[in-house]
């Protein structure tokens, strides 16, 4: 099979490139070629959505357990999962006159509570969870099997943790042919590629930054050395702030910018092989483009699997002996941390 043109060109070199011709003008002209021969973008995008997203959901029901305290996750300004007053084999048997009180954190809830809502079967509902609500939630269950039998009593805790999505962000690599690495092209055509990088994705409200930039000389098979730009940048949501709000689109956003760029990066491949001309110093190595999909959690919460199986993917707050001092993915440890979504360890 025949190699393409890049390929064939990072081989062997066996195209010429004229004598005396600007390189980083070259370059820049097939960068811009290839930013205005991107295509529109597909309709459909890579939606990426924690796995405890579905936990909140209205029709979602959790029992207790009489063995262990259970764990609930609820989405930040978002609604509760109903917490029922009553274990799974409760929940399917006739309970004579039964009685619900609940206490949590601040002690005993009300049914008039603003922020929680005791139903009349007993079940808390928290409408609007906010950081401070994390805690250990009691509900203490009095009723009668029969109306002939006695009284029983049954006590159920539950640990109640607000969650949010992870801030997450792109980290993407790239390969360039470069002139010598102490030419001044190689600078200027960086500076170029992350203005024009930038400016695709503008519109979405969305950022890329350039991590890092190193040039190095590769030995290549049968083709000797070779000098090579090695990128590293980053796409992230522009500002970085939290999205909490329930029509939050910023995983959308930035799926669609990393389509643009993997777009844009594929135009460059596609320009330099309908190119007549011989070919430029600096050009993008085809195949190179690598994209990877970084977690990171806002100050007070982590993910951990172990620790929460049933919300792998969440950034849950961090627990009483931890801390998250900033955009990490884990909680810390630290023995003198005492509170729920410790920022720093005292």
């Amino acid at each position: 099979m025949e190699a393409s043109a890049p390929g064939r060109a990072r081989r062997g070199g066996q195209r010429a490139r004229a004598a005396g011709s600007p390189l980083s003008r070259a370059a820049v002209v097939l960068l811009l070629s290839a930013f205005a021969a991107r295509a529109p973008p597909s309709v459909g995008y890579l939606i990426r959505v924690p796995r405890g997203f579905y936990l909140t959901q209205d029709g979602l029901k959790i029992v207790g357990s009489p063995n262990s305290p259970v764990k609930v996750y609820v989405m930040l300004h978002h609604k509760s999962p109903h917490i029922l007053c009553v274990t799974q084999r409760l929940r399917n048997l006739e309970l004579i006159d039964p009685s619900f009180q609940w206490h949590g954190p601040k002690g005993k809830i009300i049914s008039e509570n603003s922020t929680a809502q005791i139903t009349s079967t007993g079940s808390l509902v928290f409408q609007n969870f906010e950081e401070r609500m994390t805690g250990v939630y009691t509900c203490f269950l009095e009723y009668k099997p029969t109306v002939e039998e006695v009284v029983k009593n049954l006590q159920l805790k539950y640990v109640v943790y607000a969650y949010r999505e992870p801030h997450f962000y792109y980290q993407f690599t790239a390969r360039y042919h470069a002139a010598p690495c102490n030419s001044i092209y190689n600078i200027s055509f960086e500076k170029k590629l992350l203005q024009i990088l930038s400016k695709l994705v503008l519109d979405l409200s969305c950022e890329v930054s350039l991590l890092k930039s190193e040039c190095h000389h590769v030995k290549m098979q049968k083709a000797g050395l070779q000098n090579e730009l090695f990128f590293t940048f980053s796409d992230f949501e522009k500002g970085r702030k939290p999205c909490v709000g329930p029509s939050c689109d910023a995983t959308r956003r930035l799926s669609k910018a990393k389509n643009l760029i993997e777009r844009f990066f594929i135009q460059q491949v596609e320009v330099l092989g309908r190119r007549a001309e011989p070919l430029p110093e600096i050009y993008y190595i085809e195949g190179t483009l690598q994209m990877v999909w970084i977690n990171r959690c806002f100050p007070g919460y982590g993910i951990n699997t172990l620790k929460h199986p049933k919300c792998p993917e969440c950034c849950v707050i961090c627990s009483p002996g931890s801390y998250n001092p900033r955009d990490g993915t884990h909680c810390l440890p630290c023995n003198s941390s005492l509170d729920f979504g410790a920022r720093a360890c005292l």
